[in-house]
């Protein structure tokens, strides 16, 4: 006897909940990929993702998931041997750097603070010390998905300004994209990918590059180019050179639905949903490590993530509190992963198309395993929550009047 039949939540950072509107949109038939709906579907997802980004860049979409964004992103804008700096801050960069190492890169590493942002001024003194200007381009996440962090972008591109470096700035947005603030070109970003399957709320499969002034004119002199990632090819005038073929149409169906979605709810709005459900989340765990036994993995909150959170179990296996959660209650939660905290703790996600049963359900059932399974917590989680939840709601109402 358990209490999961119903609605099976998926409380993972990614893939995330595909609404059910997306999903409509892509049962369909295949269409004729040469003209007419395709042609429009495919121009207007480039235009509405330079929304998205908030960028008048050049914007291009690959059938692929968010390693093949991180790939084009490399090889339409550097050339083998172009030494790469790479700012640890969890997994996801460092994973970033081993692709450029097997490209032909020149990759080093910024150490990483300890379940830390970057740090800026780390950063800008490692740049200054390349007087000749060796570092052609500064490899970093918005957020990692892994540890949970958020880096502070626009602090990084002015230790990059301060230091007087003119190498590009790439981000990777996939765990951040719809879900937390990103202004492309006011931060002068250079390059920006991203993914589908998370904020964007579509199916894995898809994903995307933006690329500014800058970058285009360097990918004129990248040797690395090859010709499905090739910008060149796909700023051309044939619609099918767009995704150098066919044409991933249902995915493109659905993306078309999700942008309709994210620009009909507002950016603004997207942003401050999720900014909500976070702080209910972390006001949750935050009563659970009263006791010790749990902690927030990042360890300074202005640092933590929207979209995730990354929770660390001292000394306790993770692994029988997400087998409770899924086989007892419905409710699938996120591993942990990376070298220091894999079978270590859990992620609790709360991005794309998630609202506030869907996260405080999961805190309720995450609270109930804690307890079934006699892990130590500081009581009174989800009362936490909702005590958060309710105070913004109720400030927000007061401020509208």
């Amino acid at each position: 006897m358990t209490v999961r039949h119903g609605r099976e939540f998926l409380s993972i950072p990614g893939p995330t909940n595909v609404p059910d509107a997306v999903l409509a949109a892509m049962h369909r038939p295949a269409i004729d990929i040469y003209s007419g709906e395709m042609v429009d579907t495919t121009m207007s997802c480039l235009e509405d993702l330079k929304k998205i980004f908030r960028t008048d860049g050049n914007t291009y979409i690959y059938a692929a998931n968010g390693h093949g964004a991180w790939e084009a992103a490399l090889t339409n804008s550097l050339s083998r041997g172009d030494k790469v700096l790479v700012l640890a801050c969890g997994l996801f960069a460092i994973v970033w750097g081993d692709m450029a190492t097997k490209l032909g890169l020149d990759v080093e590493i910024l150490p990483e603070r300890s379940r830390r942002a970057v740090d800026p001024d780390a950063l800008r003194e490692r740049l200054a010390r390349d007087g000749d200007g060796a570092i052609k381009a500064v490899l970093t996440v918005q957020v990692d998905t892994a540890s949970g962090v958020v880096n502070d972008i626009p602090a990084l591109r002015k230790a990059m300004d301060d230091a007087g470096h003119d190498a590009l700035l790439m981000v990777d947005t996939i765990a951040s994209l719809g879900c937390m603030t990103f202004e492309m070109d006011a931060w002068r970003v250079d390059v920006t990918v991203a993914g589908s399957q998370k904020g964007l709320m579509v199916p894995p499969g898809l994903s995307f590059v933006a690329a500014n002034e800058r970058a285009l004119e360097r990918h004129k002199a990248a040797d690395m180019v090859t010709r499905y990632w090739d910008w060149t090819e796909r700023d051309g005038p044939e619609h099918y050179m767009k995704h150098c073929g066919t044409a991933p149409e249902h995915l493109l169906f659905g993306l078309r639905k999700s942008l309709d979605m994210i620009l009909d709810e507002g950016l603004e709005n997207v942003t401050r949903r999720h900014t909500l459900l976070a702080d209910a989340t972390r006001a949750a765990v935050a009563c659970w490590a009263q006791d010790g036994a749990l902690e927030m993995n990042i360890t300074e909150n202005a640092e933590r993530a929207n979209s995730l959170t990354t929770v660390r179990m001292n000394g306790i296996d993770a692994a029988p509190l997400l087998a409770f959660c899924k086989d007892e209650c419905g409710v699938i939660v996120g591993i942990a992963i990376g070298p220091d905290i894999s079978g270590k703790g859990f992620r609790i996600a709360h991005m794309g198309h998630t609202n506030a049963p869907m996260v405080l359900g999961t805190l309720g059932v995450i609270e109930t395993g804690l307890a079934a399974l006699g892990i130590a917590h500081g009581a009174g989680g989800l009362g936490a929550a909702t005590q958060s939840l309710a105070a913004a709601l109720s400030q927000q109402k007061s401020e509208a009047v």
